[in-house]
């Protein structure tokens, strides 16, 4: 499955989930750089040189270091969503349908309500 990188802000029960899906899921607070105010670009070059995805709920400041360069393992960007399971179901899914990630940004939003 695949190499990703949580975000600081990102919600840890969701980690939890894709490990259990089997996802290789390592948190900035494992790498001991939490509550350091590392910057996104930061994270973003660190998850690249370790070949991990970011995940993260920073969508604007995310998608604009992608655009400004796609030479990234690749970015999943999320909306918060408090079924966490359901979220690590979609981001697993996304995941599944491109293969590749390095390069790439995905977006995976909660459903709208009806």
């Amino acid at each position: 499955m695949a190499k990703l990188y949580a975000n600081e802000n990102f919600p840890f029960p969701v980690v939890e989930a894709l490990r259990g899906l089997e996802h290789d899921v390592v948190t900035i607070q494992e790498t001991g750089k939490g509550e350091q105010a590392v910057s996104d670009p930061e994270v973003l070059a660190f998850a690249t040189g370790e070949e991990r995805c970011v995940l993260t709920i920073n969508r604007k400041d995310f998608i604009q270091l992608h655009k400004s360069s796609r030479e990234h393992a690749g970015i999943i960007v999320c909306t918060f969503d408090p079924d966490f399971q359901a979220q690590a179901n979609r981001i697993h899914e996304a995941i599944g349908e491109l293969g590749e990630l390095a390069g790439k940004l995905i977006r995976v939003n909660r459903p709208q309500s009806s």
